[in-house]
């Protein structure tokens, strides 16, 4: 069971608080990934506070669910959802990408509580993931594995190699959630190497698929209902969702997949977001 159980209002709420800390953390570092934390903040928010079974003051615990970022240079977002879990203190997040930080650009399991695998080698989440999903199966383990994906990231041939194992060994113990915003950092996902149609190649590979607005909270709870009803095969959730999603500046573009906003251009979204840089700022340092 999830340690908040949070409902709509405040998931809500809470996915105003992590994009927030996104554009703050990223202020402060002056480098770091945008477009991307943004765009996955509303599912990722909804299923750190409803879905997934972890204990934050126990992030080794043996019978928790394992969620795994293959898309790893998202790290803005999962880092504030892990410090707004309670794995660590908010202060931290304003360490971000700082030397001696336990929070690097890049997540490293060794060094920061609740990171499931080092990652940011894209093509590799899913295959950890299948690996974790099996061997639950194995040991007759009820946890729920969970990976988030890039669509760029799906132009990666070991990406599917995961995807048929997952679905030619049943694995419906494992749930996939596609942030498909159609950026990447070269551009468009579609000219630089389309992965449409994408739901059809998902389900040639035995997975089931759920199609909704990613930045839909009550579209991605409905979502996650059915995921954790399913059985007898894989199901893959594709959120159509927009780059840099809660900053109108920002939406749609893929300059922002991997770069910072300035303290100028911060400012201009924290108060799209209803705070400033000084206030917020003041939250997490006191966190």
């Amino acid at each position: 069971m999830n340690p908040f159980n949070y409902s709509a209002e405040q998931l809500q709420a809470a996915a105003l608080d992590v994009r927030r800390d996104i554009i703050t953390m990223l202020v402060e570092a002056k480098s770091g990934h945008t477009g991307g934390p943004l765009s996955c903040t509303d599912f990722a928010t909804a299923l750190s506070f409803r879905y997934l079974n972890h204990k934050p003051s126990e992030p080794h615990w043996t019978d928790r669910d394992f969620l795994f970022y293959s898309i790893g240079h998202v790290t803005p977002v999962n880092y504030s959802l892990l410090a707004e879990c309670g794995y660590f203190p908010l202060k931290d997040l304003m360490t971000f990408r700082k030397l001696n930080s336990r929070l690097q650009g890049h997540p490293h399991r060794l060094d920061t509580p609740g990171i499931e695998i080092s990652s940011g080698s894209l093509g590799q989440g899913l295959s950890i993931a299948c690996g974790v999903a099996k061997g639950s199966k194995i040991d007759k383990h009820p946890r729920r594995v969970f990976c988030i994906m890039g669509d760029g990231e799906l132009q990666e041939g070991s990406c599917w190699e995961a995807v048929m194992f997952a679905g030619h060994y049943h694995l419906d113990n494992l749930g996939v959630i596609v942030d498909y915003n159609k950026r990447q950092i070269d551009g468009e996902v579609p000219k630089i190497m389309d992965v449409a149609p994408l739901a059809d190649k998902w389900r040639a590979f035995n997975w089931q698929v759920l199609e909704i607005d990613g930045n839909d909270m009550q579209q991605i709870l409905a979502a996650y209902d059915e995921m954790l009803r399913h059985r007898d095969r894989p199901m893959v959730i594709i959120a159509h969702t927009t780059m840099g999603k809660g900053v109108s500046f920002m939406e749609g573009k893929a300059e922002w997949h991997g770069k910072p906003p300035t303290m100028e251009q911060g400012e201009q979204a924290l108060q799209e977001l209803g705070t400033t840089y000084a206030e917020w700022s003041s939250r997490l340092l006191a966190g």
